[in-house]
C-alpha cells in the first residue's frame, strides 16, 4: 500500500534551493521567490490566474510543453505566463521532491547561462569606455 505523502510547501521549495550555488531567497511580486545573482528562476505565483499554492519554475518553451503533455496534474500554464519568459507553473501539492529539485536545479543553470549571454553580448560599461563622464576623465 502506497502512503500518502503531505504536499510540499514554499518553505520546502526554499530549504531545496537555497542549497544550490549563489541562490538567495527573496521577494517578487509580493511573494516568496529564488535568486541567482539577482535574477528570478522560481516563484509563489500571485497571479488570480493561477491556483493556489502553485510555484512558477523558469524553462525552456521544449521541456514545458513535455512537463504538461507528461503530468497535466502536475504541470500547467495560464495565459497570464505566456509572454517573453518561458516558465511552467507546478502545483506543489501534486510534485515530489525528487522532480522539483530537478526543475530548480534545471531553472537556475537556465537564468545563468541566460545572463552569462547577456554580459558576453553587452557592450563595455560606462565607466570602461574611453572618455565617460562616469568614470574620470581621460
Amino acid at each position: 500500500m502506497k502512503t500518502k505523502r503531505a504536499p510540499l510547501t514554499f518553505e520546502a521549495v526554499c530549504q531545496i534551493g537555497l542549497t544550490l550555488p549563489e541562490v538567495e531567497a527573496s521577494i517578487y511580486f509580493g511573494g516568496l521567490a529564488l535568486k541567482v545573482r539577482g535574477k528570478v528562476f522560481a516563484c509563489k505565483a500571485t497571479n488570480k490566474a493561477a491556483e493556489p499554492n502553485t510555484l512558477v519554475v523558469w524553462t525552456d518553451e521544449a521541456a514545458r510543453d513535455e512537463l504538461i503533455a507528461a503530468q497535466p496534474d502536475v504541470y500547467y500554464l495560464k495565459d497570464h505566463y505566456v509572454g517573453s519568459t518561458p516558465v511552467v507553473l507546478v502545483r506543489l501539492s501534486r510534485v515530489d521532491r525528487a522532480a522539483l529539485q530537478d526543475l530548480l536545479i534545471g531553472a537556475r543553470r537556465l537564468v545563468l547561462a541566460g545572463a552569462s549571454k547577456r554580459a558576453s553580448a553587452s557592450p563595455a560599461a560606462p565607466s570602461q569606455r574611453r572618455g565617460s563622464r562616469r568614470g574620470g576623465r581621460s
